[in-house]
């Protein structure tokens, strides 16, 4: 009796044992559990706010660009400024918001050769070198007659490449499309793309209000003309009458007589959370419509990660 109870004991010591170990690992399994669930609400959360900031802050930037708009559409040709800021107060939010004439940059469908190749030498390609790219520029956006295509010499230098594209023989959609444009280094390319545009429309460029290396591109510009506008400018003496007594009169035949009707507007949204948010756009004011503008391009990146809006290299 005793032997069998003895026994009974161990087996029963066993069973409780199995039933500590497994109720064990039913509790791990459930914090684990618990902790990826603590995981995703927390992911959730994140994407949920960020997703609400997002909703907040893009009416907003809508209104920021009506606002510069009207103030441009609100001032007589002859009289509209060519770069300007503002701020403004929404509710809790601070908008900030800066707006340049296109013309300030070199258009790539409209720029002449000498302009184009100004451009990469002051991004620091030697003139000979500089020329080719700019005649590769101008090729790409060159129309041929469709019984030349086989025969067009830049097709077959595309080919020879190993390229499995040709050149649009067409008007550059963006500058993005400069990427493409097989022959010019990627590192030029990554210099000259904040100093382009496809929505000027000019020939010419706004030498007023343009960035340093954007007015050193200009045929004929030297070092002292381009210091001398520079400080006029800084000075706050530059106009466009000004020019001719700093250019000589080949430089001041590249200078564009007005901004334009194509402005490019920079937004920075300072949320009362703290958070930013930012977008560019440009824009073009019809000379009527239905419309007062149009929308050109637009671009934005929640917490100011837009390519600095609010600077567009004129300093």
């Amino acid at each position: 009796m005793i032997a069998v109870s003895a026994a009974a004991q161990r087996r029963a010591s066993g069973n409780d044992g199995f039933i500590i170990v497994a109720v064990l690992w039913i509790l791990a399994a459930l914090a684990a559990l618990v902790s990826v669930y603590a995981i995703y609400v927390t992911n959730t959360a994140i994407a949920v706010a960020a997703s609400g900031e997002a909703v907040m802050a893009d009416p907003l930037v809508s209104a920021a660009v009506e606002l510069a708009a009207y103030q441009l559409i609100g001032t007589q040709a002859e009289d509209r400024p060519a770069v300007g800021h503002f701020t403004a107060r929404v509710g809790t939010a601070r908008l900030t918001v800066a707006f340049q004439t296109e013309a300030a940059r070199i258009d790539l469908n409209a720029a002449p050769k000498p302009l184009l190749s100004g451009l990469f030498v002051s991004a620091g390609a030697q003139p000979l070198n500089a020329d080719s790219y700019a005649d590769r520029i101008i090729a790409w956006r060159t129309k041929i007659a469709a019984q030349n295509i086989d025969t067009d010499p830049e097709n077959s230098f595309y080919s020879a490449a190993g390229l499995s594209y040709t050149p649009r023989h067409g008007p550059f959609a963006n500058v993005g499309e400069l990427w493409l444009v097989h022959g010019i280094p990627q590192a030029l390319i990554e210099r000259v793309l904040p100093y382009v545009t496809v929505y000027s429309g000019k020939a010419q460029v706004d030498i007023v209000d343009a960035a340093p290396q954007v007015i050193a591109a200009v045929p004929g510009m030297t070092p002292e003309s381009l210091q001398g506008i520079l400080a006029a400018r800084a000075a706050g003496t530059l106009d466009r009458a000004a020019l001719p007594s700093l250019l000589g009169q080949s430089e001041a035949g590249s200078s564009s007589a007005d901004p334009g009707k194509s402005f490019r507007v920079g937004v920075r949204v300072d949320l009362a959370n703290g958070r930013r948010s930012a977008a560019e756009a440009v824009i073009l004011l019809p000379e009527d419509g239905p419309v007062p503008y149009r929308v050109l391009s637009w671009r934005n990146a929640l917490d100011g990660t837009t390519d600095q809006p609010m600077d567009f290299g004129r300093q």
